[in-house]
């Protein structure tokens, strides 16, 4: 494993992910870019989205994923997430059926009670990986798939870039952010009993900066990743 401090270039004042996303949640959505995230859940090709009875959204945050899946045809989703603030958002919205202010390691949700679990930029605010792996293989059905989306090491390592926002005062804060390899991911996924299954990487290319004018230095530099999983029968 990575330390982030070791790599961290901004030296940005740190808070825990409660008091981060607590604080961000005026602005979140009008920073973090569905090309991060969401078009990678448009290029996967394993999970057949329209056929998922009940999905778990860990780590839901105000609900952008949630919006996503009721658009591409899952019926049902309960959502966990542990900031009540993005909470409050997402229940805003009305597309989950439940929502839980839980960890995303211990979210008490009912053992094998979904097809899919899916959790979005997570992963880097979490030491280990282990826990997030083992509650999503408790929380899904035999057959079931595990989507998870990650904030990609490589750039974090390239840049020495945390996850952060920018408070109405104009200072940077950062959200504690931990350095997870591919392949802290990858064993992490397969020692909780996971089959992977897809693998998609998305690079900072025209549509980023289009978007992002300034990341024309960061080109073709991966940022972003999202992994599929199976549970086995």
């Amino acid at each position: 494993m990575v330390d982030f401090a070791d790599v961290d270039r901004r030296g940005y004042p740190m808070v825990d992910v409660a008091t981060g996303y607590g604080q961000w949640v005026d602005t979140y959505e009008e920073t973090v870019e569905d090309i991060m995230d969401l078009a990678l859940l448009d290029d996967l090709t394993v999970p057949s989205w329209h056929t998922v009875n009940r999905a778990a959204d860990l780590g839901c945050g105000t609900g952008r994923t949630g919006v996503w899946l009721r658009r591409n045809g899952v019926p049902a989703i309960d959502g966990v997430d542990l900031t009540p603030e993005m909470l409050a958002v997402a229940r805003a919205k009305g597309v989950h059926d439940r929502l839980v202010t839980a960890d995303v390691r211990d979210t008490g949700l009912p053992t094998g009670g979904y097809d899919l679990v899916i959790s979005s930029l997570v992963d880097e605010h979490l030491p280990d990986l282990g826990p997030l792996y083992a509650e999503a293989r408790r929380l899904a059905a035999p057959g079931g798939l595990y989507v998870q989306v990650s904030f990609h090491p490589q750039f974090i390592l390239a840049t020495g870039m945390p996850t952060h926002f920018t408070t109405a005062d104009g200072d940077h804060v950062a959200i504690s952010t931990h350095v997870h390899l591919l392949s802290e991911n990858i064993t992490s996924g397969l020692q909780a009993g996971w089959e992977l299954v897809e693998m998609r990487e998305g690079v900072v290319d025209d549509h980023w900066v289009a978007v992002k004018p300034g990341w024309e230095k960061h080109r073709n530099i991966p940022v972003s990743a999202a992994f599929v999983w199976r549970r086995g029968r």
